[in-house]
């Protein structure tokens, strides 16, 4: 069964669009087919895969709300890419009276499931409708937690939106994991902050390894290209093959 995953955090600067990419580019590495999916107006991840987003004809936003098939750019770094960019976010307010509105990713992904093994999707750093969407979509969640105090405070309105969609619109939906992200060691309070995600959230799901902070990550989507093509022999990349490998055997 095609694996669906959203990384999704209603915080920002978390890394999900870095992430989603690294990711989906250590599962290809694996043989898997993978198609990501850019469900943020702010298209970061699109960028990062190396398509300009002034220059689309047709994005992500044509499939939920013009009801169209995928725009699907293939073979990029041995992934498939529906991109984004800023007309997205007219979707917001475009869905607000749609007929059956949170099914609209979900349907539109639907042609495409025999096709993969594995979609992963980018949500927005918010809980409106683009998010809610992609959770209904979805088979799995995915949470990237930044290691600060703030950022793990505000974990607790993310499980209760996902508990509110488990009673109502997707019952099945389930937690691949939790991923600390931006992680330094050095300091106590990131150190005592990934602690206590571990107490608190492994109850719920695997707490994977904390993905380490690094400059290498700003400069691998600068040169538009996963992390283990730029720079093959950083430590995240022995994280990344461990988190993927995970998400096989789900």
């Amino acid at each position: 069964m095609t694996k669906v995953i959203a990384l999704f955090n209603q915080s920002g600067g978390v890394g999900k669009s870095t992430l989603t990419m690294n990711l989906g580019y250590a599962l290809a590495k694996k043989k898997q087919k993978v198609l990501l999916l850019d469900l943020d107006p702010q298209a970061s991840l699109t960028t990062f895969m190396g398509i300009d987003t002034y220059d689309l004809d047709k994005t992500i936003y044509d499939a939920i709300v013009g009801e169209e098939d995928l725009p699907i750019y293939s073979q990029l770094h041995l992934m498939d890419l529906v991109p984004s960019n800023i007309n997205l976010s007219g979707a917001e307010i475009e869905l607000v009276s749609a007929l059956m509105r949170e099914l609209k990713l979900k349907e539109a992904i639907a042609p495409y499931l025999s096709k993969y093994d594995f979609i992963l999707i980018d949500c927005p750093p918010s809980l409106g409708i683009l998010s809610i969407i992609s959770l209904v979509a979805s088979t799995h969640l995915l949470v990237p937690i930044q290691c600060q105090f703030k950022a793990f405070q505000g974990t607790d309105l993310l499980l209760n939106t996902v508990a509110k969609l488990r009673k109502s619109v997707n019952k099945n939906l389930a937690f691949a994991g939790f991923m600390p992200t931006m992680y330094d060691g050095r300091t106590a309070q990131e150190s005592r902050t990934y602690e206590a995600i571990k107490e608190q959230l492994f109850p719920l799901a695997t707490v994977f390894e904390p993905i380490p902070k690094s400059i290498a990550f700003a400069d691998a989507t600068e040169k538009r290209v996963p992390l283990a093509i730029y720079k093959p022999k950083h430590p995240a990349i022995k994280i990344f093959n461990k988190i993927s490998q995970q998400l096989i055997k789900l």
